[in-house]
């Protein structure tokens, strides 16, 4: 007799693991898709955003950032102080830099030393910061790093990598979902994976508003030296409390920060800084 052999199937995919496959996929394809190169520095970005979008979202999100920060100042001298500042610094972009409505905003929180930049040139800085710099010029400095930030699209870089890490967070949670314990596990462990990589992007966008900082101050008539000064004034005030190791920072630590200032201003000015520029 003649005997029938039957083959033997396989081990069967599961399906949740095709889908996350998939979701992974279509994740990082749509990423890698969306690239531009920055006029300015001629980066090459992944953007999902176009700057009518960063400038309504800055717009939108203004508010409240102003509210978590204690609104705004009710001060008229140091908002003006402030907005004549940055619109010198603003009168001074490059031509190849992305044109922004730029505002400057003072918070009126008294102890969080901070500025920072929303898309779309939403800029910020806390009076507490405001009242510990000395001179105009390290305000040029601060207000220069943040546009540094605007101009350099490190928020639109930022939302694109998040919907990155959201749409692979999904697709490990997808993967894991043959129980609810496997579920949680695999999306934390990806959502760890995902920050770490945001965070090291965000100390190298960092070091590029301190270069571009140093430019633009430079430019607007400022000793570009105010800005190594304003990282002692960030070191001296951050001394007194708990501070996260610099590999974890999204802000490199103001001292290893020093000496990458002093080397864009000795690349800008090889012969030394001029001596006319303000402080």
């Amino acid at each position: 007799m003649n005997q029938i052999r039957t083959r033997r199937a396989g081990p069967r995919i599961p399906v949740r693991l095709i889908l996350a496959v998939v979701i992974g996929l279509i994740s990082v394809v749509t990423y890698m898709s969306r690239r531009t190169t920055n006029p300015l520095t001629g980066k090459t970005q992944h953007i999902s955003l176009s700057q009518e979008q960063e400038i309504a979202i800055g717009l939108q999100a203004a508010p409240d950032m102003a509210a978590q920060f204690g609104g705004l100042l009710q001060d008229k001298a140091a908002q003006d102080l402030v907005d004549t500042v940055g619109t010198q610094l603003v009168a001074v972009l490059p031509e190849e830099a992305i044109d922004y409505p730029y505002e400057f905003h003072v918070l009126a929180d008294p102890e969080t030393v901070n500025a920072f930049a929303l898309p779309g040139g939403q800029v910020f800085i806390t009076a507490a910061l405001l009242g510990k710099l000395e001179t105009t010029g390290q305000l040029a400095a601060v207000l220069g790093h943040e546009i540094g930030h605007v101009v350099g699209r490190h928020s639109a870089e930022r939302i694109a990598k998040g919907e990155l890490t959201q749409g692979l967070v999904g697709a490990a949670t997808v993967a894991g979902s043959d129980s609810q314990m496997g579920a949680q596990s695999a999306q934390a462990v990806a959502a760890m994976v995902g920050n770490m990589i945001n965070l090291k992007y965000g100390r190298g966008d960092e070091l590029e508003s301190d270069r571009l900082g140093v430019r633009f101050m430079s430019l607007a008539g400022y000793d570009p030296n105010s800005m190594k000064r304003v990282m002692e004034i960030l070191r001296d005030a951050s001394s007194g409390a708990s501070r996260q190791p610099e590999f974890s920072s999204s802000h490199p630590d103001p001292g290893n920060r020093i000496s990458e200032i002093d080397a864009a201003i000795k690349a800008l000015y090889p012969n030394g800084v001029p001596a006319d520029l303000k402080p």
